[in-house]
């Protein structure tokens, strides 16, 4: 077995662990080596903005999770697409770049956890981007680039404006004004996505080593301090040393790692077979995700996305972007969405929405005709999703075989305010396209449905159709009670050595996309490790 030593390991290059990383190596005495088990993501379409919707597909690209059947969702599995390339999720997801709002990080100090309030972490999200016009050139600088995404189609413009007529107000940054309908940011410029792995990592210094395509197995112990990794690439079997370990592997992988180390609750990994080094019963449970539902149009203009689905059409499009870093495919078509509350008396704003130019492939689909016995194309939609929800799920191992997936369960609408505010999601979203700002687009409502309309009937759409916003989270909960598992600087209860920085250690999701804070989390490891007595 091979034996290297590092001062610094850091175990997953996505959106945490390669800002980690990238921080730590700025100490050229520091050794740091990052571990990703997937490739280092230079393929074209990690490149390629409106390609994200065919990397989720993709195995390459992602682990390519799945849930339980999901009660809550009338016993359907959902997939959760995870990124495995240099970059992690960032490499694969929708590029969208927000924050959150000041209301998600009071709480997290509220329970107990010093420094995360809203002024405490804004630093840190600063210093990891650099704020780019779209169209600008664009090369690595040591941040991730972020931009405000341009017109690229008519109806963006129409349903900020149908949002403003609901009563709702219009902001121009999501980051700093927090209420509204608008545009979003994306990790785009130059027409090219920028993942963390992209940005930051294209150049490492040489105190930088980068181990792509390695798979971790285990987190080495020693008389209770993390002490290094045991790994292996192809066939063979290394270990890695060092004093300090992060791990940066994800909601699913980072829990998942702990347990096949025997960190984690006893009884479940000693049903396993896996001999319990350290009894942390937190780990795998306050599993929290975003649960999508959709609200479709058929557009009665020829002005949408399915433009796009002739092939030559689509050759175009990719032509040109790769070529000249413009046209329709340099985009993600989710450019305009809301923050929006699901009542009046809500304190702050409790749901978000992403609307897109097109009709998902589940409503193309559909046996709905324009009345000339042609299927519809042209549509348009908005996600919604409650962004605070109280519905807990869990991670568990289903084998002491680290190559065997674990077993998600998600439990979503298992809180009835979740159910409540999923409802009034769908109503929410209907308000806005009966403005008049629509009136020359709307065509017939394609889901729900007219006929879906009481309470009952809107519970039972949910069901059948809601789906994930990739944003699972909180299976390492920070904080200082019983389901604890790191404490306020991100160090694991009970172990010397060991932090965990990644979407897992929230203790409660983040009102928005989670690439931001992950990328936040990422940095304030960094820091705690670069300041042990700051």
């Amino acid at each position: 077995m091979q034996n290297s030593t590092y001062d610094v390991i850091v175990v997953g290059g996505g959106s945490a662990g390669a800002v980690a990383a990238a921080r730590l190596a700025e100490d050229p005495a520091r050794k740091v080596c990052l571990i990703e088990a997937g490739g280092r993501g230079d393929n074209l379409l990690f490149r390629m903005p409106i390609m994200a919707g065919m990397l989720f597909r993709q195995k390459f690209a992602n682990w390519f999770y799945h849930t339980e059947p999901d009660p809550g969702l009338d016993g359907r599995r959902v997939f959760w697409p995870r990124g495995k390339a240099l970059g992690g999720s960032s490499a694969i997801n929708g590029m969208i770049y927000v924050r959150g709002i000041p209301y998600d990080y009071r709480r997290w100090a509220e329970s107990g956890l010093p420094g995360w309030d809203w002024q405490s972490v804004m630093p840190y999200f600063e210093r990891s981007v650099t704020y780019v016009p779209p169209h600008a050139p664009f090369t690595p600088c040591g941040k991730v680039p972020v931009s405000q995404s341009e017109p690229s189609n008519p109806l963006f413009d129409v349903f900020v404006e149908a949002g403003r007529q609901a009563g709702w107000p219009v902001t121009d940054d999501f980051n700093r004004d927090f209420y509204g309908v608008g545009r979003f940011h994306f990790n785009i410029a130059h027409g090219e996505r920028w993942s963390t792995g992209r940005a930051l990592l294209q150049k490492p210094p040489a105190n930088l080593t980068i181990l792509t395509r390695a798979q971790v197995t285990r987190l080495v112990l020693e008389k209770g301090r993390a002490t290094g990794v045991e790994l292996r690439r192809g066939r063979t079997l290394e270990r890695i040393s060092a004093p300090r370990v992060v791990l940066s592997a994800g909601a699913i992988n980072s829990p998942m790692l702990l347990m096949h180390s025997g960190i984690g609750p006893a009884d479940h990994l000693s049903s396993l077979g896996i001999a319990v080094q350290h009894d942390l019963p937190g780990v795998g449970e306050n599993l929290q995700d975003h649960l999508l539902i959709r609200v479709e149009h058929a557009c009665t203009q020829p002005i949408t996305l399915h433009n796009l689905v002739r092939m030559d059409r689509a050759f175009l499009a990719g032509a040109q972007a790769m070529l000249f870093k413009t046209g329709p495919a340099t985009s993600f078509p989710l450019e305009a969405g809301a923050y929006i509350k699901s009542r009046p008396e809500e304190p702050e704003p409790d749901l978000q929405a992403q609307f897109l130019p097109g009709l998902s492939a589940a409503a193309l689909r559909l046996p709905f005709f324009n009345g000339s016995g042609r299927t519809v194309g042209h549509g348009f939609f908005s996600n919604i999703f409650v962004m605070r929800p109280e519905s807990r799920g869990r991670m568990t191992l289903r084998s002491a075989d680290p190559s065997v997936p674990p077993r998600l369960e998600s439990h979503y609408l298992t809180a009835p305010e979740d159910v409540r505010r999923a409802r009034d999601s769908v109503r929410r979203l209907r308000e806005i396209f009966a403005q008049p700002a629509f009136d020359g687009f709307r065509g017939a409502e394609l889901a729900p449905g007219p006929e879906v309309e009481s309470d009952a009937a809107i519970d039972a759409y949910v069901r059948a159709k809601a789906d994930t916003v990739f944003h699972p989270s909180g299976t390492c909960k920070m904080g200082t009670g019983p389901e604890a598992v790191v404490d306020a600087k991100l160090r694991v209860h009970g172990l010397e050595g060991l932090s965990v920085a990644d979407a897992s250690i929230m203790p409660f999701i983040t009102s928005n996309n989670t690439h931001a804070p992950v990328m936040m989390i990422g940095e304030r490891v960094a820091d705690f490790i670069a300041n042990p007595d700051g």
